[in-house]
């Protein structure tokens, strides 16, 4: 079977990735994958895994370091650093599966709001270099604390939204000890995984 796609126009564009056995996010294995028999070579998500969601060219990730509670990664398949260097394909799914996620992590965590936002490149902030877009949902009034609303981006910009070094020190096996390592220190592989299973069933009740 060709894995060639056509864009909206018709014409084809470069080859879509093939469904991985292993999901990547810049320079980190993110998961290890496990082969179903029915069907042949067919993958499927492991029961302790860190990705909730995938299609054909898409990803969902639970956050080493959520900013808020609900806090996920929406990450195309092939590795590309700026969004510029998507095809239509990926581009229009990386977008649906956003706004498909983002529905069920408003519903579950009773957010009335969501941020949605790309860092596209080392100077916007971008900490990993792999496409990815941040689902935050948001309450009124949750970063008045922080000086309001606004707050997020500054966060986002900052250390407590390096995701890249987060996943750095835990794959070397560092502890973290940041200024804030008591109230908001980087998840343990297994709280990340209970995570991902328990969005994982809520996808499944989500509808298009």
């Amino acid at each position: 079977m060709s894995n060639i796609g056509h864009d909206s126009q018709g014409g084809q564009n470069e080859k879509m990735p093939l469904r991985p056995n292993v999901f990547t996010f810049g320079p980190f294995t993110v998961t290890p994958q496990v082969k179903s028999s029915r069907p042949p070579a067919r993958t499927i998500i492991a029961n302790k895994a860190e990705v909730f969601h995938h299609t054909p060219l898409s990803y969902c990730l639970v956050n080493i370091k959520p900013l808020l509670p609900g806090h996920v990664l929406i990450i195309p398949i092939r590795p590309i650093p700026r969004v510029s260097g998507l095809t239509s394909a990926e581009t229009s799914d990386l977008f649906l599966t956003a706004s498909r996620v983002g529905r069920m992590i408003e519903r579950v965590y009773g957010a009335s709001s969501l941020n949605i936002a790309i860092q596209d490149g080392p100077d916007a902030g971008q900490s990993v270099p792999h496409v990815h877009v941040h689902v935050i949902p948001r309450k009124k009034a949750d970063l008045d604390s922080k000086g309001g609303s606004d707050a997020i981006y500054e966060m986002m910009d900052g250390e407590e939204g390096d995701v890249g070094g987060h996943m750095e020190r835990r794959n070397k096996g560092q502890k973290w000890t940041g200024p804030d390592n008591e109230a908001r220190k980087p998840r343990s592989e297994e709280e990340m995984n209970a995570d991902a299973d328990m969005l994982r069933k809520e996808m499944d009740k989500e509808v298009d």
